[in-house]
């Protein structure tokens, strides 16, 4: 069991977090449905920013989470790092802190304007800057994914909850690779030919990702960010690393190291990969690390 702040009991915890991510998907679900019906989209978009854009659904999410987690807790002296307010001033937590939560309202705002369903709420317990919680709710499939450091699972609401694959060994050439919609870039595509998976599957927010590898649908995600441009940041990480690990996958960097939270940029960059496997994933980040040099994909690496 995981080590929690005195006086926060888990199943207490956790029975909080189930309650408080349904009703962020009731207004993720309730604002997606308004942007299917409706042509005009300028008064949910609140800024121009076509490359970040976000919505008024992410600001809800956000302020619903936080002020149930600071109504319901009080006392307790964790910290929490939102997307949302780290826009407004990135030093507004303390990052330093021992205990922070990490919260992404709306991981795939542009799948959610661009109504694909491949959006997710995160949200996750940091400890000594590892997750060691987290929740990833993807309201339009009616999944809440949550790990408490012991067992992951997928609530419902009608309670009936989904039974986790059972991961098998393969070869990269025999896996199912899942990969960006909005955030591809010509170094990642000619990486991900010159391995030849069996398949690809594009799919929105990192999230909804790894739920994929969860459920048996794909294999592994391979993030790479170029220098000098966008990356994604602990948000985007923390709770789906928290979940996969959990279901006995592993989350790292090409040197098979684990990911650092909580630095002063928040930035996760470089070359990232999940899978499902955590026995055999220091071959898979072998395997990708000697086709990246075979064919001087990203000369960037050491």
């Amino acid at each position: 069991m995981v080590k929690l702040p005195d006086g926060v009991d888990i199943n207490n915890l956790i029975d909080d977090l189930r309650i408080f991510s349904w009703e962020a998907a009731d207004i993720l679900l309730q604002y997606s449905q308004i942007l299917n019906k409706s042509a005009d989209r300028t008064h949910i978009i609140k800024n121009n920013n076509e490359k970040d854009p976000v919505t008024i659904a992410d600001l809800e999410v956000n302020d619903l989470i936080i002020k149930r987690m600071q109504s319901k807790y009080p006392n307790i002296g964790w910290k929490y790092l939102s997307e949302e307010n780290a826009k407004v001033d990135l030093n507004n937590c303390d990052i330093n802190s021992e205990w922070v939560w990490i919260l992404d309202p709306l991981d795939g705002t542009k799948d959610f304007i661009q109504g694909t369903g491949d959006y997710a709420m995160h949200f996750a317990l940091n400890y000594k800057k590892k997750p060691i919680l987290g929740v990833v709710l993807i309201p339009d499939r009616d999944e809440l994914w949550m790990a408490n450091g012991d067992n992951v699972w997928c609530d419902r609401r009608d309670h009936i909850n989904r039974k986790l694959k059972t991961f098998s060994n393969k070869s990269l050439c025999e896996m199912t690779l899942v990969t960006s919609k909005n955030h591809s870039n010509p170094t990642l595509m000619n990486l991900i030919d010159k391995i030849c998976f069996k398949n690809v599957v594009i799919m929105g927010s990192i999230g909804c990702k790894i739920a994929s590898i969860i459920r048996g649908e794909s294999d592994i995600y391979i993030c790479l960010s170029l220098p000098d441009k966008s990356s994604p940041r602990d948000w985007d990480f923390a709770a789906p690393e928290a979940i996969l690990k959990t279901a006995g996958g592993a989350v790292t960097n090409l040197e098979n190291q684990e990911l650092c939270y909580q630095k002063p940029n928040l930035d996760q960059g470089g070359i990232i990969i999940a899978s499902n496997n955590k026995k055999m994933h220091a071959e898979i980040c072998s395997q990708i690390k000697e086709i990246i040099k075979k064919y001087d994909i990203y000369p960037f690496i050491s």
